[in-house]
């Protein structure tokens, strides 16, 4: 079943009445969701909590004689939307004239018919559900005599709807699921190392406890005996997870809100060789396989795929209405919002690296020699999409004659973003969607350097 059916017509139909108060003078937007969450914590062999909740918002934006105003209100009876609409009604009042502001209008853009509903998810009785995380605590327990504790085992899943009324005309529904699983585990005795294992999908069939426990065990206990190593230069290895986190920040560096108030990196270099020609960078939210898919963004527009980087070249930004109007383009169908109490920002979705050939272990046969690198520390204090400072500690291992070797730890690698896109050397054809804005693949990056003991 697509993405924005009947099901969720309930919402549009409601937001649809509130649009239709909109006065000549006015442009409205009415954005309206529900969510229900589930979440479970396994430990020590019992169920340390279990929470159940449902919640649901409006949020109504009018703009009036170039002022923006917004109110929201978390929950969806009909008084309170009225409430709502006239404060933002009085917040237009106080608001800075913007002769930018204002809503999206259909484009002619066609969405992309989207499956991101699994029923499973509400069909997963609440006993099975804690089932899975008692036997994923249990596995990770008893898996390897060098596991000493298991931290948490957690099971999560949510089904969120949402739908868009604008009086420009736009009318939007969403729906979808998500479910996840994560353990985390300590090994060793005095020396002590942590591993955490996850998995995501749409539903509970999508989800592998086997691997997921074997993944915590083998980061775990493969650190154990870490220990520091002297500074030098060498090729870096970023496991998947850390790569989604590094490519994360280069796509909040696109955002063409960023780059019109200068907090951009990649600021009036349109056109200019910014990474290796091997690199080609995606934002598409129309591949299914990404868990930010989606078949419209938060203001209503079909999503689309941008091309950000092509062949090392940049090639553009992402934009929503309002920060188009300002860079002078069109919006990219890249609106993003937190939510139905925040209004919309330009933003990616579902960026990714054009594959390579070599999964993570032919990634480090053809670097031979350098640096694994498997977390990383300090990613929001040490590395600016501004100014493309990057440094992080890190705990890893060496890599010798292209296998993994001693572990390593209190160790920090530092470069610029800048340089290292322009260092790729290999870009590992191993991609995994992870939550968040970019997917996960592992990458190769020479020249990086290692301060640690010496």
């Amino acid at each position: 079943m697509p993405d924005g059916t009947e099901q969720d017509s309930d919402l549009l139909e409601l937001a649809k009445r509130v649009v239709a108060q909109a006065k000549p003078d006015e442009q409205m937007e009415v954005y309206v969701s529900r969510l229900d969450e589930v979440d479970v914590r396994a430990f020590d062999g019992d169920i340390e909590s279990l929470s159940s909740a449902s919640a649901s918002g409006v949020g109504i934006r009018v703009v009036c004689g170039g002022r923006q105003g917004f109110a929201h209100a978390g929950a969806l009876d009909e008084s309170l939307i009225a409430a709502t609409l006239d404060d933002a009604r009085d917040n237009v009042r106080y608001a800075t004239p913007d002769e930018h502001v204002g809503l999206a209008v259909p484009d002619g853009v066609e969405a992309v018919e989207l499956d991101l509903w699994d029923p499973g998810v509400a069909s997963f009785a609440t006993p099975d559900k804690v089932q899975m995380a008692l036997d994923l605590e249990k596995r990770v327990r008893h898996g390897d005599p060098r596991i000493r504790q298991v931290v948490s085992a957690d099971y999560g899943d949510m089904m969120g709807e949402s739908a868009i009324a604008t009086s420009t005309g736009i009318l939007a529904t969403s729906r979808r699921t998500l479910c996840s699983l994560s353990v985390s585990a300590i090994a060793g005795d005095e020396d002590r190392h942590t591993g955490t294992g996850f998995g995501f999908a749409r539903g509970p069939s999508g989800i592998d406890p086997e691997s997921i426990a074997d993944d915590a065990i083998d980061r775990a206990t493969r650190l154990i005996g870490a220990k520091k190593v002297g500074s030098s230069v060498c090729t870096v290895v970023l496991d998947r997870r850390v790569s989604a986190t590094l490519l994360a920040v280069v796509a909040g560096a696109l955002s063409g809100e960023s780059v019109i108030k200068n907090r951009s990196m990649f600021a009036g270099r349109i056109g200019e060789a910014v990474a290796v020609p091997e690199l080609t960078l995606v934002d598409d939210p129309t591949d299914a396989r990404s868990l930010g898919a989606a078949r419209n963004d938060a203001e209503g527009l079909a999503c689309r795929r941008n091309l950000l980087i092509d062949g090392g070249i940049l090639n553009r930004f992402v934009f929503d209405t309002t920060s188009a109007r300002r860079a002078g383009t069109s919006s990219t169908g890249s609106a993003v919002r937190g939510g139905y109490a925040t209004t919309p920002t330009s933003g990616c979705r579902a960026v990714a690296l054009a594959p390579g050939y070599l999964d993570q272990a032919g990634v480090l046969r053809a670097v031979g020699e350098g640096l694994f690198v498997q977390s990383v520390t300090g990613v929001h204090s040490g590395v600016s999409s501004v100014s493309g400072d990057f440094s992080v500690g890190v705990e890893g291992l060496m890599l010798r004659g292209g296998a993994l070797a001693e572990p390593v730890h209190e160790v920090t690698i530092a470069s610029t973003l800048q340089r290292m896109l322009k260092s790729l050397v290999v870009i590992g054809g191993d991609v995994e969607w992870l939550p968040g804005v970019a997917a996960a693949q592992t990458l190769a990056i020479a020249g990086m350097s290692l301060s640690g003991s010496s």
